[in-house]
């Protein structure tokens, strides 16, 4: 059995704790599917992480599900590999912004991880700092598969899906205006991840998300002057509003790591974790939270992010 020593963080659909195993002592976090008022259980979203999970078995850049055991309330919860170095969200607060060869070693290490994903037709949906985790040696791997979605063969509308769903910095202009969505959303979001990491905000971001929204769909991109010529060009690449011309459209992450901006990894390596990350974070003990975002027990996901949608002008033009 396990043995529950702290929470780690509370989302709209699910509670994760930290966990030693009995027997061995080692630590893991448990994902237990519960909803805020802790009575009604998401148990398709529970179905739904399980099945994307096990469907991926062993990837470097994935977070692994070790183990499922049924929780008290008789749903199963599920058992998944502890990532000491805690949020990418809690060490981006902490850092304000990255270097770029950082930023590019995290992504390529996402971009894989997402590209693992797409192969198996599943389209992720949720890319932003609250889902990555760092794990001792300062490798990221992603986690939370709640908004995942499988039988999407496509990167655009053709073959993909329509819910409205993510967390607003991150959706893709054709999730706002609702035309159907494929497998190239996460390319976008990943684009904006990419500039958050190395700029310290979303590209698009405003506090009012009605102008977020607006700037998603129709604002020039800028850049802060320290940016470089290659970062610059794969970021307008990825943040391409027409989906045929985003980057990672036609042929998904073998067309992005082609990118000069990533010509100095070898994906091979990045992989296998072969390529020493810059930063690696300082870990007291093996079951410590110091890590995880005090924070970020409020955030919501999915469909509870859409209080209000696009303007009364621009619903009509997309039927929302």
């Amino acid at each position: 059995g396990y043995t529950v020593v702290q929470e780690l963080g509370k989302g709209g659909f699910a509670t994760v704790y930290l966990a030693t195993q009995d027997t061995t002592g080692e630590a893991y976090a448990i994902k237990q599917f519960t909803s805020e008022n802790g009575r009604d259980i998401d148990e398709d979203k529970a179905t739904n992480e399980r099945a994307v999970l096990e469907r991926l078995g062993d990837h470097e850049h994935v977070v692994r599900l070790c183990d499922i055991v049924d929780d008290p309330v008789g749903v199963q919860a599920l058992v998944l590999e502890y990532m000491g170095g805690g949020e990418l969200f809690h060490w981006l607060k902490e850092h304000r912004r990255f270097s770029e060869p950082r930023a590019r070693l995290y992504t390529a290490e996402i971009g894989l991880g997402l590209g693992a994903l797409h192969d198996l037709d599943i389209v992720y949906r949720d890319l932003k700092p609250e889902n990555l985790l760092i794990d001792t040696e300062g490798h990221i791997r992603i986690t939370d598969f709640g908004l995942s979605k499988d039988n999407v063969t496509g990167a655009g509308a053709e073959g993909g899906t329509k819910t409205f769903c993510g967390t607003p910095e991150y959706l893709a202009p054709e999730i706002l205006e609702n035309r159907g969505h494929g497998k190239a959303v996460d390319w976008w979001s990943f684009g904006t991840l990419l500039y958050e990491m190395m700029c310290g905000l979303p590209p698009f971001y405003d506090t009012n998300v009605q102008r977020m929204y607006n700037k998603i769909l129709i604002a020039p991109l800028k850049f802060p002057s320290y940016i470089s010529k290659d970062a610059k060009a794969v970021l307008m690449a990825l943040l391409q509003r027409a989906v045929d011309q985003r980057l990672g459209s036609a042929k998904d992450f073998s067309e992005i790591a082609a990118h000069d901006f990533y010509a100095s990894l070898d994906m091979d390596k990045v992989y296998k974790k072969q390529i020493k990350p810059e930063f690696v974070p300082q870990i007291k003990g093996a079951d410590t939270a110091a890590h995880f975002d005090k924070e970020f027990t409020s955030e919501k996901a999915c469909d509870s992010v859409v209080t209000s949608k696009l303007s009364d002008e621009q619903a009509e033009a997309s039927n929302f």
